[in-house]
């Protein structure tokens, strides 16, 4: 397993010759030359995983060495990353996707979510124009996404606060719940409930920064793209997680492969909080394809068209048909969503 090497920390310390902590370890390894590595039990009930994509605390069932390394061996001879291939091994062994940190802090233990309504269409919008209009066709779950110019002058500023001001009122007005794109703070500050950020922003923002966000009591929509981020998601008790690209999409560039109808139906089973499915749906055939594998929302974005009024109704009918459909068998194991170096 040249790629991924497994160890006790007694071993992690004999290979770098320093008597330190398995954070530091891992990096003194890594430039070393080690290319992933995960120390077993560094902690009690903890693994660290260093890797290209990833590093942190895993927390879930208590291995040792040998038993996960034939359990990660696995995962990799099926396509998987290092950091997906451990978690995944984790996962197999405790029939539970665990927990994985942000950073050097303990992974927390996520709430469990109280009763809410369903999340259902889920319309992604750039405007407060736009946002009305699929208030207006019907839609009670939306996000409005305004993208940072390079360069945010005091006048872009004052516009996002008028855009973000108007999508306040009018979801509040309708009954229907808003989701703020990036801007969490001024979400915070005009009381839009619920806020959206990807996880490099979650990570940008240290533990500090993520525990305000989960302090001011926004509802948390998270982006997951890999195993490894929905491990990792959990821990920040989110309203949801997205499951994404489920097909192809051209709305983002992205590196991850599609998730397929495969992945989204695992994700669903797996996640322990409500998923969203995005990316590539264009046409209600898609929003049903989707609805039955499982998702509490479908998003929908160039989907929407010209008048949503026009195209709203036939998506609304198309998730409740997919919903009607028969549970679809989960699958053993996702597949891959990140390209493995061979």
């Amino acid at each position: 397993m040249n790629e991924l090497w497994i160890a006790s920390l007694a071993q992690a310390q004999e290979r770098a010759g320093r008597k330190e902590e398995a954070p530091e370890l891992a990096t003194l390894l890594r430039a070393q030359g080690v290319p992933a590595l995960c120390i077993v039990g560094a902690r009690a009930g903890l693994d660290w995983l260093e890797t290209p994509h990833a590093r942190g605390w895993l927390a879930g069932a208590a291995l040792d060495v040998p038993t996960l390394q034939h359990a990660t061996q696995a995962a990799l001879a099926r396509g998987f990353v290092a950091a997906d291939a451990l978690v995944l091994a984790k996962t197999r062994s405790q029939q539970e996707l665990p927990l994985l940190s942000w950073g050097e802090q303990a992974p927390a233990a996520p709430r469990v979510p109280a009763p809410t309504r369903r999340l259902d269409l889920y319309a992604i919008v750039d405007s407060a124009r736009r946002l009305r209009a699929v208030l207006e066709a019907g839609v009670r779950t939306v996000q409005l996404r305004i993208k940072t110019p390079a360069q945010p002058d005091a006048a872009w500023q004052a516009t996002l606060r008028s855009e973000v001001a108007q999508a306040v009122a009018d979801c509040q007005a309708a009954g229907a719940e808003l989701f703020v794109n990036d801007h969490w703070r001024l979400a915070r500050e005009l009381n839009a409930g619920g806020v959206h950020l990807g996880q490099e922003d979650l990570l940008a923002l240290g533990d500090d920064g993520r525990s305000e966000l989960l302090a001011s009591g926004l509802a948390l929509g998270i982006s997951s793209h890999s195993v490894w981020e929905l491990a990792r998601a959990r821990t920040l008790s989110p309203r949801y997680v997205a499951c994404g690209p489920v097909w192809p999409t051209l709305t983002k560039a992205m590196p991850w492969l599609p998730q397929g109808l495969d992945n989204l139906a695992w994700w669903c089973r797996a996640a322990g909080v409500p998923v969203t499915a995005i990316g590539g749906i264009l046409q209600p055939a898609e929003v049903q394809a989707a609805a039955s594998a499982g998702p509490d929302g479908v998003c929908i974005v160039r989907g929407l068209g010209e008048d949503p009024r026009a195209t709203v109704p036939a998506f609304a009918a198309a998730l409740a048909a997919g919903r009607a459909q028969p549970v679809k068998e989960l699958p053993a194991w996702p597949h891959p969503t990140l390209p493995h170096p061979r």
